[in-house]
């Protein structure tokens, strides 16, 4: 797979970080909106990523963005912008900012808050309290996004 080698450099990048609680959803430093530390004080799986990314109860992600690399999933979105290539564009700490809360990078956008758990209008109350994604969730789709390479 075209992601075994950045997935790699990606966990050797970040094996110092050490293995800690999770970082809890209204804790999160953004700086600029990035987010220098992994939330859960691990390092991502890009192969889960990618299952989060596609899951369309999970990330559903390609309900908004394109993606070539996921030509076996129907119906891309084209509100948000095309993926291909995103892994080069942006840096860990800024792809970890935008997927936990993007509206720290682009106050404007319609992009959910991935990592967020208060603060939302109208929320159906079971899920109030909860973040979309789990810290580990956000460290995985990450380090799928850090594969996607032109």
């Amino acid at each position: 797979m075209k992601y075994s080698v950045v997935a790699a450099a990606f966990c050797v990048a970040t094996a110092g970080v050490a293995q800690a609680e999770a970082v809890k959803p209204m804790s999160v430093s953004f700086t600029d909106g990035a987010v220098e530390n992994s939330l859960s004080g691990q390092a991502g799986d890009a192969v889960e990523g990618r299952k989060v990314f596609m899951n369309r109860k999970l990330g559903n992600c390609l309900a908004c963005h394109a993606n070539a690399d996921m030509p076996e999933q129907p119906f891309h979105g084209e509100v948000g912008p095309p993926l291909d290539g995103v892994g080069e564009r942006w840096t860990v700490a800024e792809l970890r900012g935008i997927v936990a809360n993007s509206k720290e990078m682009f106050p404007d956008t319609i992009m959910p808050s991935f990592y967020r758990d208060t603060g939302y209008t109208r929320i159906l109350e079971k899920f109030d309290g909860k973040s979309i994604l789990s810290a580990q969730q956000v460290e995985d789709v990450v380090a799928y996004l850090l594969t996607l390479q032109e």
